[in-house]
């Protein structure tokens, strides 16, 4: 009897203290949020005044959805609002249901930027080139509209034209391109050899193959020098970025150790690194890797990486500046919301985002030549330069182990 009495009075302590700090700890959420909710007051308030004042009749649905767009455009160029029609079309994209230009575009200084043009792609063709300014499509300003609005505008059915108006460095004034959409089907990885023992590999975009086309890409060059690879050209000029996953494994070639790239979250658990293995390393051959402005994201991991290594010599101009990653998340009636949700950083602990990667050797910013590859040393300045480049690298690496034996 008296055990129980102890065990009730026990029981009735802890339930008492459970309340004092449960209250504490509710008030202290309460507190936390009553500034959150004083001002969700405030935007039903100004939703009520605007629904019974405005001059015409709107919507409510259309006037939250407008709020949530403001909301996430405010945030960063990259943050958008997908209503259910955009959030289909983004799931739809892969399957081919669209076409498109063949350019990567992104807001840069609150302007419409492309990115890069894609090679053997209508935008690539109709001689739109990374850094361009798109001003309008189809007459439309762009300025202030979402980064997804614009790509909603651009893309639609193959066959189908579209005007976009340009600005360039060196125009007088804006110039109107009218572009044909197509299926955009990119080959990832091209290749050749520009002298006997020095291959040249270029990779267009990271995509589901990319690190497997590119080992196959080396065995094709390794047949034609049957003497011996000296040294490579990366070509990763207007190359707007792809797959993480295939970024790191093309970086993972190059590399037996270390860190590739490491993603930081909002907290200190959210935080993702991806290290080099051993296995599979390819010799180290010399590497050159040319990069331009229109050279972004997984583009700008694989040169940070292996410039922060000393693996390879970055020959171009800085890179665009495209180190942030977009989680796509689906809300309950259909629609979608592309939130940055993290960054990229080099191995060193460099932060990509806006400040990309800067050239070991800076060269002029020369447009990548619209020829074919095989006639590139000609026509391509830069590409001669990097040649160039990688045989004083092969000689002074001759002369280091001569001077070991």
């Amino acid at each position: 009897m008296v055990r129980n009495k102890k065990i009730g009075w026990l029981i009735l302590l802890w339930f008492v203290f459970g309340l004092l700090v449960g209250g504490l700890y509710v008030h202290k959420v309460s507190a936390l949020s009553d500034k959150t909710y004083e001002k969700l007051r405030i935007f039903t308030e100004v939703l009520d005044i605007v629904k019974k004042n405005y001059v015409e009749e709107v919507k409510t649905e259309d006037l939250i959805s407008g709020a949530i767009e403001g909301m996430l455009n405010s945030l960063d160029p990259h943050s958008a609002y997908l209503t259910p029609e955009m959030y289909r079309e983004l799931q739809v994209e892969t399957k081919g249901s669209f076409g498109g230009l063949g350019i990567e575009i992104g807001i840069k200084e609150g302007i419409l930027t492309v990115i890069a043009p894609i090679e053997d792609t209508p935008a690539y063709r109709a001689g739109i080139k990374a850094g361009d300014k798109i001003l309008k499509i189809e007459g439309e300003p762009t300025k202030g509209l979402s980064l997804m609005e614009c790509v909603k505008r651009l893309r639609g059915p193959k066959g189908t034209k579209v005007t976009i108006t340009i600005m360039r460095e060196g125009f007088a004034k804006p110039k109107d391109f009218t572009i044909m959409r197509d299926i955009i089907k990119i080959k990832s990885v091209k290749f050749k050899t520009l002298e006997k023992g020095y291959g040249y590999l270029r990779i267009l975009q990271f995509q589901e193959q990319t690190s497997g086309d590119l080992k196959k890409a080396l065995e094709s060059l390794k047949k034609e020098n049957p003497e011996g690879i000296n040294g490579l050209v990366l070509d990763l000029r207007n190359n707007p970025g792809g797959l993480l996953d295939q970024a790191v494994k093309v970086a993972d070639l190059f590399l037996d150790h270390g860190v590739i790239v490491t993603i930081k979250g909002r907290g200190d658990q959210e935080k993702m690194t991806f290290k080099a293995h051993k296995e599979g390393t390819l010799p180290p051959w010399p590497v050159v890797i040319l990069v331009n402005q229109g050279s972004a994201s997984a583009s700008e991991i694989v040169a940070g990486a292996l410039q922060d290594y000393g693996r390879a010599v970055i020959l171009g101009t800085r890179t665009f500046g495209k180190g942030s990653v977009q989680t796509i998340i689906p809300l309950e009636d259909g629609s979608g919301i592309r939130l940055t949700t993290a960054l990229y950083y080099t191995p060193s602990g460099r932060s990509i985002q806006d400040e990309g990667i800067h050239p070991d050797i800076p060269l002029l910013a020369k447009e990548v030549p619209h020829g074919k590859i095989k006639k590139g040393l000609k026509r391509d300045p830069q590409l001669s330069r990097a040649l160039e480049h990688l045989k004083g690298l092969c000689i002074f690496q001759k002369f280091l182990k001569s001077e070991v034996r």
